[in-house]
């Protein structure tokens, strides 16, 4: 399914004027606040009207501004998930989940309650009101009363801020399973590089109202100014690596990516041929114009320099290709000119240390949403 947005519209002073077009699995609305990122998903929710523009999903136009096109909010078969999870107090879970089910047209419900209640892992909350959750299990219950009411697309506005860690990390399993086996699209607003880095299948950049990049996360993420968010985090890259050998007598895991370059990483529970995705981050790449020898690194990749960014501080941030993967890193200005750093010189990067999540399960689950007509 794509999603085709080309918009503009005016907040006041603020002007939003956005374009982009996906077929993501979830597709991350990423920046910093301000940015525009919550007013663009209430444009494709129907909750704004724009001033001007096309909003398109799964082929059918739910804005049109020039042939008068405009599909009334509750006629648009979205699922939104807010901050909150905004669940009706005097109601069970299993009634909150039910809720949405009432405008969905019989003929047009595709998804199976018990489906969703074994997907969320919610069985055991049924029978609860809201007062009687964690921050987490509503989260869970708001996702799944979308879900109940067969949408053509999920919209998520920031659902893990109002979470503490522990039940960031409770509930983000869930959501790497809905992107995996729900087969519906979901719209992911987020300023965390982590989760971006985690849940998305394609990324789009705003910053001052504006789409900045579009793309594959993995194409996206290494993009000079998607770091550096509201959590400090830098730059980074994301690598889809195979599992080789789960462990090679050493208490490391032997990996490879798509690129052939092979990787080390402490040693993870997966059998041989599982995925996983890797996070390298712009300050644990050193670089080498020469392969290292004799150091305690275990991944040394061979790369060429694709860019060279300079700001007016110190640091300089080189952008690499290893074939079909980037990577990026931090340096000094000094080493840059030290090094003779620039685009087409041959490298090798090494990599100090990795951020990684094991693999959501394989996508085609049993919720599979019908063809649109």
């Amino acid at each position: 399914m794509t999603v085709e947005v080309d918009i503009a519209h005016g907040l006041g002073a603020f002007q939003l004027d956005a374009r982009f077009s996906s077929d993501g699995r979830l597709i991350a609305l990423f920046g910093h606040s301000g940015s525009g990122k919550t007013s663009l998903v209430n444009l494709i929710a129907g909750l704004t009207r724009p001033d001007a523009g096309r909003i398109v999903v799964d082929g059918r136009a739910l804005v049109d501004t020039k042939a008068g096109i405009f599909v009334p909010a509750h006629k648009r078969r979205i699922g939104y998930v807010f901050q909150d999870a905004r669940l009706f107090p005097h109601m069970t879970v299993a009634q909150n989940l039910r809720y949405g089910r009432f405008f969905t047209p019989a003929g047009e419900r595709y998804v199976d309650f018990a489906t969703v209640v074994e997907l969320l892992g919610i069985g055991h909350l049924l029978n609860r009101r809201p007062s009687l959750l964690s921050g987490g299990e509503k989260q869970r219950v708001a996702i799944g009363r979308a879900l109940v009411a067969s949408p053509r697309l999920i919209l998520m506005d920031e659902p893990l801020a109002s979470l503490d860690e522990a039940r960031k990390a409770e509930i983000m399993p869930y959501i790497e399973r809905l992107r995996d086996e729900a087969n519906i699209p979901i719209v992911y607003v987020s300023h965390s590089v982590a989760e971006v880095a985690r849940l998305a299948t394609d990324i789009v950049a705003l910053a001052g109202g504006r789409v900045t990049a579009s793309g594959p996360a993995a194409r996206v993420m290494p993009l000079p100014g998607l770091g550096g968010g509201e959590e400090g985090e830098e730059e980074s890259a994301l690598i889809d690596l195979e599992m080789v050998a789960p462990d090679d007598g050493y208490g490391l895991s032997l990996m490879r990516s798509a690129a052939g370059g092979e990787w080390r990483l402490p040693a993870i529970d997966a059998a041989a041929g599982a995925r996983l995705r890797v996070r390298v981050r712009a300050r644990d790449v050193m670089l080498a114009r020469e392969r290292p020898k004799d150091i305690s690194a275990l991944n040394v990749l061979a790369a060429r320099i694709s860019a060279v960014s300079e700001g007016d501080g110190p640091q300089a941030l080189v952008r690499l290709d290893h074939g079909a993967d980037a990577l990026v890193s931090r340096v000094t200005r000094r080493s840059v000119a030290a090094l003779a750093l620039e685009p087409g010189a041959e490298v090798f990067a090494i990599v100090k240390s990795v951020t990684f999540d094991p693999a959501a399960p394989t996508p085609g689950g049993s919720l599979a949403r019908p063809t649109a007509a």
